[in-house]
């Protein structure tokens, strides 16, 4: 029996524009070797191109009686898939695009400016850094799918 993943949104950060909650995106390009299309993060820490962030996170901000909008944990998607439930070199397609989980995102005191209970209550469900194995595009409704699953140590 198979579980099916989806995504549920994108987000990215324009050029220019600082500041959270990320602006909506209808599609991500992602480019291997580059970054997200557009993003002023693109071209930098390519381990770190993509950030992608469960909806459990923001269930348990929800759960705090703490409303945040989406791109508030300054993700690129958020997934119905936690991704702290995989170790770091699964591999991932995502839509057309295929991603590998280089590191958990670290904890960011830029979320207290929501709530300052909010750093520490995601802090290990905020979001997971991925690298682009192969070009292509997100969008949500996509399918997620774990394609190679390494063991946590």
């Amino acid at each position: 029996m198979s579980t099916s993943y989806t995504v549920v949104g994108t987000f990215s950060a324009p050029k220019g524009q600082s500041g959270l909650p990320r602006p909506a995106s209808p599609r991500l390009e992602l480019r291997e070797g580059y970054g997200i299309v557009g993003d002023k993060f693109a071209g930098k820490a390519l381990d770190q191109t993509v950030m992608l962030v469960g909806q459990k996170a923001y269930d348990l901000a929800r759960d705090a009686g703490i409303d945040l909008a989406p791109g508030s944990l300054g993700e690129n998607a958020i997934l119905t898939l936690d991704p702290h439930t995989l170790a770091p070199g699964t591999v991932l397609q995502i839509g057309t695009a295929v991603v590998a989980i280089t590191e958990a995102c670290t904890l960011c005191n830029h979320l207290s400016v929501f709530d300052r209970k909010l750093p520490r209550l995601v802090r290990h469900d905020r979001g997971v850094y991925c690298r682009i194995i192969a070009s292509g595009t997100i969008e949500a409704g996509d399918r997620v799918e774990v394609i190679e699953q390494r063991m946590s140590a």
